[in-house]
Formats: C-alpha cells, sequence, structure tokens
C-alpha cells in the first residue's frame, strides 16, 4: 500500500537531525510526499495585501525543506509548492489535489508563532479525517 505524506512546513529545520526520531521515520517511511509551505505574513502584510516578502520566505522555506525530505529518503517522490497565505486554505486545496493518508505540521518555534497558527491545529483536525502529528522546532 503507498502512503501519501502531507508535510504542512512552518519552519525549516536548520538540520535534520533537529527532528525528532518519530518525524524523520514518518518521512522516510513515506512513498510520497507532498511538502507546502504557507505564506506566512505578519497581520499587517496580510491586511496590505504586502506579502512579497513572505512569499519569497515561504519558497526558501520549501526548498529548505524538500532538500532535508531529498536527503532522508533513499526512495519515493517528494514535491512541493508555495501555498496561500491562509494555512486552513492551503491545507484544503493540498488535501484536495493530494489525498494524503498522514499530515505532518511542523510549526514555528514558540517565538515566531504568529496569528495564522492560532486555532489552526484544531481546524486541520476537526475539518478532515487523516491522522495527523505535529511537532515544534524550538529554534528562532
Amino acid at each position: 500500500m503507498t502512503t501519501k505524506l502531507l508535510v504542512a512546513a512552518g519552519q525549516a529545520a536548520t538540520d535534520p537531525e533537529e527532528l525528532p526520531v518519530a518525524v524523520r521515520e514518518l518521512i522516510s517511511a513515506a512513498d510520497e510526499i507532498l511538502v507546502i509551505a504557507p505564506i506566512l505574513p505578519g497581520r499587517f502584510q496580510w491586511l496590505a495585501s504586502a506579502s512579497d516578502k513572505a512569499r519569497e520566505q515561504a519558497d526558501e522555506r520549501l526548498q529548505a525543506v524538500l532538500g532535508q525530505v531529498s536527503g532522508m529518503k533513499e526512495s519515493g517522490s517528494a514535491r512541493g509548492a508555495v501555498a496561500a497565505d491562509d494555512p486552513l486554505l492551503a491545507f484544503e486545496d493540498a488535501i484536495a489535489e493530494f489525498a494524503p493518508d498522514h499530515i505532518l505540521i511542523g510549526l514555528r518555534s514558540v517565538e515566531r508563532a504568529d496569528w495564522q497558527e492560532r486555532g489552526l491545529l484544531d481546524q486541520v483536525i476537526q475539518r478532515f479525517s487523516i491522522p495527523v502529528t505535529v511537532f515544534r522546532l524550538t529554534q528562532a
């Protein structure tokens, strides 16, 4: 049976070894991986529709995570996309396109967490009947 893993990257690890062992095992076991990096503008950037810098940061985060995932995988495929600036919409779009068996959410560190993450996990769990694993990186 093919295992499809959706990875939502709010922050990239500096080194894959920073990831919890269970997270690395989940990634290694997946046959197909879709990484999404939501655009995460600050509240004022979002209100002003000035999210160019946030889009660049999302693309950098996506490339870093794809590189790390590829380094952890001996086989299987990983692809990715910069996603919507509404994290819940980003999940909806990715789930509709990819139909994952499991969702892995990497949250930003507590110091960098912002308004987009408030209540997000509850909404994802309530809306989608897909197993979810969550981890938070401790770096700033």
